[in-house]
């Protein structure tokens, strides 16, 4: 397991991605999704173009702050169907208390509710009070891409909204935990410039259907990436779309997420290949069914 470092901190959280110059055509039996058109001001580009995709794909990007100005902690988010609006739960649970408050790209703002998050896969669904006119983001199918595939983000790190980063899937199903070890799951990885202020933001493939939700970075500085000393080396570390639809789902329908737990702590810290055992003090008692909500595998 990889431990790596969240991207939230004084300016915010973690976006990556990547999108060559080159066309990527989707397979013939998909129907690309529907998507904003480009604003009337700027010149358009094809949408299959990098251009093109930031274009259609930004005014459903937003970004999410303190209400009341009190938490100094950012970071981005997209719009989804029903007037949800998907982020990392990093992101949104130090902005609860005081409130959130969501940017348009257009400088619109909405107040914000959180409706369900999970903080073992870093996921958060938020529900808007004022939602704008902006088409919902798509989740595409993760487990159809395959390393090299160009992909795009668009977040704000270090609070500068809209910003656009490229790159490609540099591999799939990389195991990764935050310092902490709080969240944990097994990640898409690209070298796309992530930075903090980009966590919650969309990775989208040439089609703009969003194939993951950005996360963590690895940094020279190492630590959660409030604390770090740097930015993005190019290993960036997105939870796949597969994984993220079905959380999201939940959390809509239900509120909240559950998962089997074995009771045992993990050596972060141990060279040996597989999941290391600290100790058996917290394992389940006989009988007790492992019920308590969080993260765990057994593998």
């Amino acid at each position: 397991m990889l431990v790596v470092a969240l991207i939230a901190g004084g300016a915010g959280g973690l976006a990556g991605g990547l999108l060559g110059s080159g066309q990527q055509a989707a397979p013939d039996s998909q129907q690309g999704p529907k998507i904003n058109e480009p604003p009337p001001e700027a010149p358009e580009r094809a949408a299959d173009t990098i251009a093109g995709v930031a274009q259609r794909v930004s005014p459903s990007v937003v970004s999410l702050r303190s209400a009341g100005g009190r938490v100094g902690a950012s970071g981005s988010g997209f719009v989804i169907a029903d007037d949800y609006v998907v982020t990392n739960d990093h992101v949104s649970a130090p902005l609860e208390e005081d409130g959130i408050v969501i940017e348009y790209s257009d400088g619109r703002f909405s107040p914000a509710t959180v409706v369900g998050s999970d903080p073992s896969s870093d996921l958060a669904v938020l529900q808007l009070e004022e939602p704008n006119e902006v088409e919902p983001l798509e989740f595409g199918d993760s487990d159809e891409a395959v390393v090299g595939d160009e992909v795009i983000a668009i977040g704000a790190p270090l609070g500068l909204d809209g910003t656009v980063t490229q790159g490609i899937i540099s591999a799939k199903d990389r195991p990764v935990s935050s310092d902490e070890g709080e969240s944990q799951f097994f990640a898409l990885q690209t070298d796309a410039a992530i930075n903090p202020g980009n966590s919650g933001g969309p990775l989208v493939d040439i089609q703009g259907r969003v194939i993951g939700v950005n996360s963590m970075i690895i940094t020279m500085g190492g630590g959660f990436m409030g604390e770090a000393q740097g930015g993005s080396i190019g290993l960036g570390f997105a939870i796949p779309s597969t994984e993220a639809e079905e959380v999201v789902t939940r959390m809509i329908d239900h509120g909240e997420t559950t998962y089997a737990d074995l009771g045992v702590t993990f050596d972060q810290e141990s060279s040996v290949i597989g999941a290391v055992i600290a100790d058996d003090s917290g394992a389940v008692e006989s009988g007790a069914p492992p019920t308590r909500r969080g993260w765990s595998r057994a593998t």
